[in-house]
């Protein structure tokens, strides 16, 4: 009979190889995805972002595993996991993202090959409670920003469009809409638009320059203040010297 390794020697891998994205474009909005969530809740403790990394979810089955381009959980400890074991975080992420692609379709949403489930139906058998799907370039996803919520019974049903297409995603409160060919979230509260990162530079850049050319302007108005408080200084000098030599010549007469 044949022992079972023990758990401590078997290997979940966090890399299968293969590259991170099907484009830069694919690259680029999972990127922007991952880093506005990030930022989102940089200060919950209790909310951890990742993707792009393996999700293992049967114990002693590394073969058992998923990878999402991008996931949020929900009551987790914030960490830079290399994997994400169901078993050891106790919960699946709470919602899931995945730009996919023509090439990606069957694996996604199809009939996988030799039986094996699509991504879709081993979300939902992990109790994924919310699964986005977005097709950058349009290839296939009509239309290409799609999302499925649990119901009850623990199955995924359509979550409903907007009339601009876009979607409203419980597990963040956010709002997902397509924009051109990328992925914008929205804080429907504020009606702030999540920046992407090249975004991000250019703000920060932005803010960069206005600091300083509002420390340029203050040195400026600094400058001016002395100027005219020693303008104004030696105009007193001068008064208190004419009076002096009014004084002097009153005194003489």
């Amino acid at each position: 009979m044949c022992a079972m390794p023990l758990e401590e020697e078997i290997e979940y891998p966090t890399s299968d190889g293969q590259p991170m994205a099907e484009t830069t474009l694919h690259r680029e909005v999972m990127s922007d995805t991952i880093s506005a969530l990030e930022r989102r809740y940089a200060d919950v403790p209790d909310v951890w972002v990742g993707g792009n990394l393996f999700l293992y979810y049967r114990q002693g089955d590394p073969s058992a595993c998923i990878a999402p381009d991008v996931l949020l959980a929900r009551g987790v400890t914030k960490w830079k996991r290399p994997i994400y074991l169901l078993w050891d975080e106790g919960c699946p992420p709470a919602i899931v993202f995945e730009i996919t692609s023509q090439s990606t379709r069957r694996e996604d949403l199809g009939t996988a090959r030799k039986g094996k489930p699509n991504k879709k139906e081993i979300y939902q058998s992990l109790g994924v409670d919310e699964l986005i799907f977005f097709d950058p370039y349009g290839e296939y996803l009509k239309p290409r920003l799609q999302g499925y919520r649990l119901d009850g019974q623990g199955r995924y049903q359509s979550i409903p469009a907007y009339p601009d297409g876009s979607l409203e995603s419980r597990t963040t409160g956010l709002t997902l809409r397509a924009e051109g060919e990328r992925l914008r979230l929205v804080d429907p509260s504020t009606g702030e638009r999540l920046l992407w990162n090249d975004e991000l530079e250019a703000a920060r850049r932005s803010a960069e320059e206005r600091a300083a050319e509002e420390t340029v302007a203050r040195r400026a108005a600094e400058e001016r203040a002395a100027a005219e408080a020693a303008a104004r200084q030696a105009a007193e000098e001068r008064l208190r010297l004419l009076e002096q030599e009014l004084a002097r010549l009153r005194s003489r007469d």
